[in-house]
């Protein structure tokens, strides 16, 4: 049964005159994705595979939670569409396992609602959703999911 983990990249800084893709963490975003991290780990839901944005934050974020697992950076990510984003895990290899997903708000927050079908009014900075699917990785479909787990940076 392939699983979804879906996390909102931790809380950024915005430098003046920074571009947008290279804003980076805050030290209290370095400290949520580690405890991110920590919480996925303790709940046995380490990814197998994980695909993230190529921005700064989201790479920064992916570093702190300390995950050993394949990484792919896809520019359809940062992009932020949510049908775009589909694509790219619809293409995903027809096996079982655990995929990470790392990018920003809010596409994440889109897709949460969409395949998991529930999740809280607002999906914050660090936030991490577990979407388990029966099927395939194809057959990611608004619905097909459902909402295992949800955590909050303020909810740890």
């Amino acid at each position: 049964m392939p699983t979804l983990i879906v996390l909102r990249h931790a809380k950024a800084e915005s430098p003046l005159g920074t571009p947008d893709f290279e804003r980076p963490l805050s030290p209290r975003g370095r400290r949520d994705a580690r405890a991110a991290g920590d919480e996925l780990r303790a709940a046995g839901r380490a990814p197998d595979h994980v695909i993230c944005s190529p921005a700064l934050r989201t790479r920064q974020t992916l570093e702190e939670l300390r995950f050993d697992a394949p990484v792919e950076f896809d520019d359809r990510v940062y992009d932020n569409d949510p049908e775009a984003i589909l694509d790219v895990l619809r293409a995903r290899p027809d096996e079982p396992g655990t995929l990470l997903l790392v990018g920003h708000n809010p596409s994440m927050h889109r897709l949460v609602l969409d395949l998991g079908g529930a999740a809280d009014e607002v999906f914050p900075t660090s936030a991490t959703a577990v979407i388990e699917f029966a099927g395939d990785w194809s057959d990611l479909w608004p619905g097909a999911g459902r909402l295992t787990a949800y955590w909050t940076p303020r909810a740890r």
